[in-house]
């Protein structure tokens, strides 16, 4: 057998034939993704205009559908209260919920409703006393000060003088 000899282009030739095979494929494979991602982007807006569109005509059946679950989960409390003997307030009084208030909410809190004292948010570290530290604006407190001192000379606990001073202080003169 005779080895043939390739001259140096021959080989370059065929490595160029290579990359463009190559190139080639990638272009074909690119092109083939791109197309599969519209379609798959088409179904994906079909699918949801089939469920928007079915959720718009369904919605008074949907909506009706809730509130009978929400009467018939109410119903069945009730009966299970009166099968125990007990009445909501009693329920409500129990150690349970003592100091607390009770929410019931819907949807994720787009409906609800709260039986109980009204919660107070958390408080701010008020150095041992049991209020609420918030904002206010400088005048409003100086005008409550002089509110309370008004009232503390209405009724005589303090003299016209003390006032008179109290009130020097606060304005600052």
């Amino acid at each position: 057998m005779m080895a043939s000899a390739q001259s140096p282009g021959t080989f370059t030739m065929r490595a160029k034939n290579d990359h463009n095979r190559e190139g080639l494929f990638k272009s074909i494979v690119l092109a083939h993704t791109i197309l599969i991602l519209h379609v798959l982007l088409l179904a994906g807006v079909g699918l949801l205009v089939l469920f928007f569109g079915g959720l718009v005509r369904y919605l008074v059946w949907i909506v009706l559908t809730g509130f009978l679950l929400a009467a018939l989960g109410g119903y069945l409390f009730y009966r299970r209260l009166r099968r125990e003997g007990r009445t909501l307030r009693d329920a409500l009084h129990s150690p349970t919920f003592q100091g607390r208030a009770v929410e019931i909410s819907f949807l994720g809190g787009i409906a609800s409703f709260r039986l109980g004292p009204p919660t107070r948010p958390p408080l701010l570290d008020a150095g041992g006393r049991d209020e609420m530290l918030q904002l206010e604006d400088p005048q409003a407190n100086q005008l409550r000060d002089i509110e309370i001192l008004a009232r503390l000379l209405e009724k005589k606990l303090i003299t016209p003088e003390e006032y008179t001073t109290a009130k020097r202080r606060f304005f600052g003169e």
